[in-house]
């Protein structure tokens, strides 16, 4: 791909993109050019096609990182991955926060493929997260709604499976009332907590598809439960999560640690902006967070607003959320 570009007397620049005509160039531009439309949002510039030339027009360097994020999204497509709208805006917020992102090793490491789409890495942190969780036998992964964690880990899970890595698959989450209360739900316990361990079903059933997750939960292979049924077991040659971690006491996080037997691994993630538990009840994702960080195979992946890989308007909320609580604590600090 050639690069030819004309400068202006001005701060503003225009670059010209040779491409190869083809299917490959129409899927990088998109529907009615919607890709190349994300991207000129993204990065402030004008981006326009035509025939087999992409022309940018902006400021010196977005006009740089918006041909950068276009020449590497061009390669990928020709690995056969499909892009989306959303896709190349995850890709425009990887390569602004770090312009040596690779995208093709990032969205190349396939997790699983799954029974509906392959099941990728789709920002820095999440390829870090997918890393870590490789490389220890425990993970904690740790931030905001959206950015991937409990499905990652469902796909970690559901990979180490099908590979003969473990001979089960346990998902757990604490069953603690967010704003509802248990006693008014129809049905038994379990009943009752099922809607909690909603989530965890979802990513299987996106995986693996719903009746044979149905089949593998009747042969014990695939075990949702809420965490209070952990107790008093051994846990050997499984593949455990704990979802919504935040919202298990310290006892309770001492308890599920201390459930893995031979041949175990073990994801436990949460959002420790998100607690609801009883007021002062400290929360044993917030202390194990702290006292485990220095014990070998142990891993930790903190993820930011700007992992996440929602609507878009996520992020922003998420971003805004933050700021709202970090003034609180500042005012109550003055006062």
């Amino acid at each position: 791909m050639t690069q030819p570009e004309t400068t202006s007397q001005t701060a503003r620049r225009e670059l010209v993109l040779e491409f190869e005509h083809g299917q490959q160039l129409r899927e990088l531009a998109g529907e009615f050019g919607a890709n190349l439309k994300q991207v000129g949002r993204d990065f402030g510039v004008r981006v326009s096609q035509r025939g087999t030339t992409i022309t940018i027009r902006g400021d010196d360097g977005s006009v740089d990182i918006a041909a950068d994020v276009l020449n590497q999204l061009y390669l990928l497509v020709g690995t056969g991955l499909t892009l989306s709208v959303p896709l190349v805006e995850q890709s425009c917020r990887m390569v602004r926060l770090d312009p040596s992102t690779n995208l093709a090793k990032t969205f190349t490491d396939v997790v699983f493929v799954g029974k509906k789409r392959s099941i990728f890495p789709r920002s820095a942190n999440q390829a870090v997260y997918v890393d870590t969780m490789r490389k220890n036998d425990l993970v904690f992964g740790l931030g905001p709604a959206g950015t991937g964690k409990t499905y990652l880990a469902v796909a970690m899970a559901v990979a180490a499976l099908a590979n003969n890595e473990v001979q089960r698959i346990i998902l757990c989450r604490p069953a603690v009332e967010a704003g509802e209360k248990l006693g008014f739900l129809p049905g038994d316990l379990v009943q009752k907590v099922n809607p909690y361990l909603r989530p965890l079903y979802d990513g299987l059933h996106d995986m693996l598809g719903y009746e044979r997750v149905v089949r593998l939960m009747e042969r014990g292979v695939i075990e949702v439960a809420p965490l209070a049924f952990m107790r008093g077991r051994t846990l050997s040659e499984a593949f455990v999560i704990l979802d919504e971690a935040q919202n298990t006491t310290r006892e309770q996080m001492k308890m599920f640690l201390t459930r893995l037997g031979v041949g175990s691994r073990a994801v436990v993630t949460g959002d420790l902006s998100q607690i609801d538990l009883p007021e002062n009840t400290p929360s044993g994702l917030d202390e194990a967070s702290r006292i485990l960080r220095r014990i070998e195979r142990i891993g930790f992946t903190e993820f930011t607003a700007e992992d996440v890989v929602r609507h878009g308007l996520v992020s922003a909320i998420v971003r805004a959320y933050d700021e709202a609580r970090n003034a609180d604590a500042h005012r109550g600090e003055a006062t």
